[in-house]
């Protein structure tokens, strides 16, 4: 403890009010430079002085100063300690007997150690100052400061070098000094270091007054002694740099249509270059277009002057031309030719053309001088002296050296004649539309379309003419197009009224025509020039048969159906149909009835008739549905379910829809009526015959009696049925017959063992030996049908035997019960 200091820098006075609670003493760091901690921490009521000891976080035990001040300081400072070092700090209040209050802890690491001077400093651009500096130890990053005399000041984060402080003033000279920065806090700076800013560059401008110059003009950059001037040609290695002093420069000798990238750059008056300007793009205007060629060129139907050109030497960039003549006609290209449109005919042209691109217009070429095509003749006329001569004439146009006339057929067949008059004669048919047009011809080329005569004779009456029956009441009339037809008038007549169609094409419809008529139809041809052809034949057609009315059924038998209508045509034959499940039948006859035959059972029709001539097919009369008697089932079967009651079932029947099913005796009868394909009969009386019928109804009613093969009821079972005791182990069994001539058996059935006796036809018992005593059986007493099988319906009676010794003894009856 004797190497410790005591060592208290300063003390900060507190006003502070006594709490109400009291509370633990805490503690913050204030502050923190290289080699001295501040802290801060709360009054503690009672404390009669407060204590800071430090020692280095690797080493807490081993504390390397302490502090001490008075009850009313709450902040202090350590000095001595070293740079980028963790330090543990604790305060305690303390009382009159040095004892501990409250204490509590805080780590902070202190700030690094001062930074060396700035290595290098040098200007990147004129607002730009790049920094080299060597790298501290335990530095997070670091701060340059940069000062200048006008009083700027500024701090930069960095954190590496070398470091780039931008935003500066041009030609401006800065005091720089750097701190390093770690956790706990900063370095002192280091020694300054200075260093000016270069000048800014110059703004330039350029231009091209013509196509081998270019102007660059600037505004002063101040503090400027001189100005430098770089320029290079584009694709190629030609840099030229000039020198001046003022602020504008003019180079000459340059290429044409050329580009060339032109930077700048000023002195100061330390001999420093400033900072280079931009490059500036700037082309030299384009050569002068030669070679210039004229020729005319059509444009849907408007004629123009074709104009080309050449250019001697290769340029930059896109280049537009204008092209002018001296009859106020201009255009404009990026390509090597130009259409002045549109032109007169007989015109005389002046053009030049002049090249531009983004530096402005070249020198104009040298004038070319153009004449223009001749105009088109007019007062085109046509005479016809004799049929099939035709003669073409029209007026003469001055300067034409020649004519060509031009006759279109409306096939596209094509007549030309050449001449130096004013006239052609050709040869001209019947059903065309003649075309012509009269062209004139001289060094320039042809005259433009002028007057076209249009000349159209009658049209041609059309060939392959078809009349066809498309419905009952419409024709369907088809022909080749004739020539010269525009339009076709259709015209379909009888005797009571006309009916027309009028259509473009080469076809029509005529409809609701009356039925069973006969019509004369006529296709004539017309156009708007020449009108119509009315010389064209008739074509006779008839109409298909009317419908058939007044349909009526009336069933002779269960297979067979008349079916009766009201014929209203002239002659005609008509077939019936009767259209069902399994197929068509039919019937044909020339009268107004015909008889359907051969009907299956349970089916359902639907009837119509129809008329058939030389013409066609009428439309069918309206329907009539026809419903058959329905099947009946083609197997039933009875099945008896007990000694009165009977199951009949039967196979499915075509068209039935319900079943009335009878049981019938002379002893009485049963009968059901259902929908389903079974039903449960009651009151049958045993050993009795019956008869089996059904009737069978279709939906409509309609119904068909059916019968089966007669049903026996089962024999009936014996009465009084008793269980008597005989000599020794025997039992007898007794019952009274039911007056059947049937034999019967007898059965006993115990827990452990059954008996069984027969008797014949008019016996009344039988004996049953040696019978084991002592158990319960049950009696039944059933006759034998003809097969020998016994009738399962019989009751059966329940009977305890008991024993008498080792013999049977009392023969107890317990009850009856039906057969399970």
């Amino acid at each position: 403890m004797g190497t410790m200091k005591w060592l208290v820098i300063f003390s900060l006075l507190g006003i502070c009010s006594q709490a109400a609670a009291q509370s633990a003493i805490t503690v913050s760091v204030f502050s923190v430079t290289s080699k001295t901690a501040i802290l801060k921490w709360t009054r503690y009521s009672g404390a009669s002085s407060y204590k800071i000891t430090v020692a280095p976080k690797s080493s807490q035990n081993t504390p390397i100063a302490f502090a001490q001040f008075g009850p009313n300081t709450v902040m202090g400072s350590v000095n001595s300690l070293s740079p980028n070092i963790v330090y543990a700090f604790t305060v305690e209040a303390l009382d009159n007997s040095q004892g501990v209050l409250s204490s509590a802890h805080i780590e902070s690491s202190t700030a690094p150690e001062m930074m060396d001077p700035i290595q290098t400093v040098k200007p990147k651009d004129s607002q730009t100052l790049m920094v080299g500096f060597s790298l501290k130890t335990g530095a997070t990053h670091y701060i340059i400061r940069v000062q200048s005399a006008n009083g700027f000041y500024r701090e930069d984060t960095v954190y590496s070098s070398p470091a780039e402080i931008g935003f500066l003033t041009p030609y401006t000279e800065y005091s720089l000094s750097i701190i390093a920065v770690n956790s706990g806090g900063r370095s002192q700076p280091s020694l300054p270091v200075t260093e000016k800013t270069v000048l800014p560059p110059p703004q330039l401008s350029t231009s091209s007054p013509s196509n081998d110059s270019i102007v660059v003009s600037w505004a002063p950059v101040a503090n400027a002694v001189q100005y430098t001037l770089s320029i290079y040609k584009f694709g190629s290695s030609t840099n030229m740099k000039q020198n001046t002093t003022n602020t504008n420069l003019t180079i000459s000798g340059l290429d044409a249509g050329s580009l060339y990238m032109i930077r700048g750059f000023a002195w100061d008056p330390e001999g420093r270059q400033g900072e280079g300007s931009l490059y500036i793009n700037q082309t030299t205007r384009p050569p002068t277009p030669a070679s210039v060629n004229v020729s005319v060129v059509m444009n849907n139907s408007l004629a123009g002057l074709s104009v080309s050109w050449e250019l001697e030497q290769d340029v930059y960039g896109s280049i537009q031309y204008h092209v002018m003549s001296d009859q106020n006609l201009t255009c404009n290209s990026t390509s090597k030719s130009c259409t002045l449109s549109p032109v007169g005919c007989g015109q005389i042209h002046t053009i030049q053309v002049t090249a531009s691109n983004e530096a402005g217009c070249g020198y104009p070429s040298s004038p070319e001088v153009f004449i223009t095509f001749p105009c088109p003749p007019e007062s085109l006329a046509l005479e016809e002296p004799a049929e099939g001569n035709c003669t073409l004439t029209w007026n003469t146009v001055p300067h034409a050296d020649s004519y060509v006339a031009y006759i279109k057929r409306g096939d596209g067949g094509e007549e030309t004649c050449n001449t130096t008059s004013n006239s052609c004669t050709y040869h001209c048919q019947c059903g065309y539309t003649y075309l012509m047009s009269v062209f004139a011809f001289n060094q320039a080329g042809s005259s433009p379309q002028g007057e076209i005569l249009n000349y159209t004779t009658l049209p041609c009456c059309p060939e392959g003419v078809s009349v066809s029956l498309v419905s009952t009441d419409t024709l369907e009339i088809m022909w080749t197009a004739s020539r010269g037809a525009e339009l076709y008038e259709t015209r379909a007549a009888d005797g009571s009224e006309v009916i027309l169609c009028n259509d473009t094409a080469p076809v029509c419809a005529l409809s609701d025509l009356s039925c069973d008529s006969p019509y004369s139809v006529v296709v004539t041809p017309c156009n708007d020039i020449s009108g119509c052809n009315r010389a064209c034949k008739a074509h006779t057609k008839e109409t298909a048969p009317c419908m058939p009315t007044n349909l009526s059924l009336n069933p002779k038998n269960s297979s067979c159906v008349s079916v009766s209508w009201t014929a209203n045509n002239r002659a005609a034959t008509y077939t019936v149909s009767a259209s069902g499940d399994d197929g068509t039948h039919t019937c044909t006859t020339g009268g107004s009835s015909c008889d359907i035959t051969e009907l299956p059972c349970g089916s359902t029709y639907e009837v119509s008739v129809i008329a058939t001539s030389a013409a066609g097919q009428s439309l069918p009369s309206y329907s009539d549905s026809l419903e058959t008697e329905p099947c009946c089932p083609v197997s039933l079967s009875v099945a008896q379910v007990t000694q009165a009651m009977t199951n009949v079932s039967w196979s499915h029947a075509k068209g039935a829809h319900t079943f009335i099913t009878s049981l019938t005796s002379p002893r009485g009868h049963a009968r059901c009526h259902t929908q389903d394909s079974h039903c449960l009969m009651g009151c049958i009386t045993c050993g009795t015959n019956y008869t089996v019928t059904m009737e069978a109804f279709s939906h409509s009613g309609r119904s068909s009696n059916c019968t089966y093969q007669g049903f026996s009821s089962s024999a009936c079972c014996p009465s009084g049925v008793r269980l008597y005791r005989t000599a020794s182990n025997s039992l007898r069994v007794y019952w009274r017959s039911a007056g059947s001539s049937h034999s019967y058996i007898a059965e006993m059935v115990g827990s452990s063992n059954n008996y069984t006796c027969d008797a014949s036809s008019g016996e009344s018992s039988c004996d049953i030996g040696s019978v084991q005593c002592g158990d319960v059986y049950h009696v039944v007493v059933a006759p034998l049908t003809s097969e020998g099988s016994k009738v399962l319906f019989c009751p059966q009676r329940l009977y305890s035997v008991t024993c008498s010794g080792s013999n049977v003894g009392t023969v107890i009856y317990r009850g009856k019960r039906s057969l399970d």
